[in-house]
């Protein structure tokens, strides 16, 4: 943990884990939302900073300049914090800030270090991720991991992904080679509305870490602003008749996956002997993963 600076020593049992990052893995800012709620929300405390020179491209994500009360000038460093609360149920640090751009597999150190400097028995990363998805709808959630424990646990997909991936990816894969189990909370983001930010990804995934973790979820700021934000994509649909149409079928497929997964589950209670659902079955929760992973297999850098 070369690149820690730490800011306080708390007194920490066991803590959870969470991670999130702006960038490339953040459609629609849902998953450092997310993060930034629980800290908010939790009144969390510094805990730690990582250096971003060694990991950041200064060029593409320049640093601020702000004035003090005096008029002084300081340089405001795009940073990774670290963040320590206790909430009801669960210690937890909380990891936010930039995608780093170099040197990832040392970024990934750091973040282990802490990890396992606080006995850490679970870490969950968070990402967003633009899809066929219309805002009419709940919010799509799909939760992966590689420990066959947590995918039992928690009902979570075990990750069949091969392709290009973020600091997100990379993360997940430093934790569970170091042995700290880990689980990535993915919310889908309508890909018609990329531009706006998503509140209602965002609650998403607040809720389902909140429920892994074990602790209520501090979503009442967030709902209010998913009003916001559901008038404002409405808003934007209703003014282009070729998107409208596009909602519509996206509206009209969803529901029909729906509807078959509906039957699949009357025709399960009535033939309770069944070997399970069709692996092919477009109501299938694993038909989902898969479509999501093409998804990403297809996505390129610009995305």
């Amino acid at each position: 943990m070369e690149h820690v600076r730490w800011l306080a020593e708390p007194q920490l049992t066991n803590p959870i884990v969470v991670a999130g990052f702006t960038g490339w893995n953040d459609a629609g800012d849902a998953a450092s939302t997310a993060v930034r709620t629980l800290i908010e929300s939790g009144r969390a405390r510094a805990l730690a900073e990582i250096d971003p020179e060694p990991f950041t491209d200064f060029a593409t994500v320049r640093p601020q300049v702000r004035l003090d009360q005096q008029h002084h000038r300081q340089i405001i460093w795009p940073t990774v914090g670290v963040w320590s609360m206790s909430a009801p149920g669960a210690d937890v640090v909380l990891v936010l800030g930039p995608e780093p751009a170099l040197r990832w597999r040392a970024f990934c150190e750091q973040i282990v270090g802490i990890a396992r400097h606080f006995d850490s028995p679970l870490a969950l990363t968070l990402g967003a991720l633009l899809a066929d998805v219309p805002h009419t709808r709940p919010v799509q959630l799909i939760g992966t991991a590689t420990d066959h424990e947590l995918v039992e646990r928690f009902d979570l997909e075990r990750s069949r992904y091969e392709g290009p991936t973020g600091i997100v990816g990379v993360l997940q894969h430093a934790l569970t080679e170091a042995g700290v189990p880990s689980a990535s909370l993915w919310a889908a983001v309508p890909g018609y509305a990329s531009q706006i930010p998503s509140p209602r990804a965002a609650i998403a995934l607040v809720d389902r870490a909140c429920s892994i973790m074990g602790t209520p979820a501090p979503t009442a700021g967030l709902a209010a602003q998913a009003a916001e934000y559901d008038a404002t994509v409405a808003a934007l649909v209703a003014d282009d008749d070729d998107l409208e149409l596009y909602v519509a079928r996206l509206e009209s497929m969803l529901d029909e996956m729906a509807d078959e997964l509906d039957h699949q589950l009357d025709d399960d209670r009535e033939a309770p002997d069944a070997s399970g659902p069709d692996p092919g079955d477009p109501g299938d929760p694993s038909e989902l993963v898969n479509e999501v992973e093409q998804f990403l297999r297809d996505r390129n850098d610009d995305t």
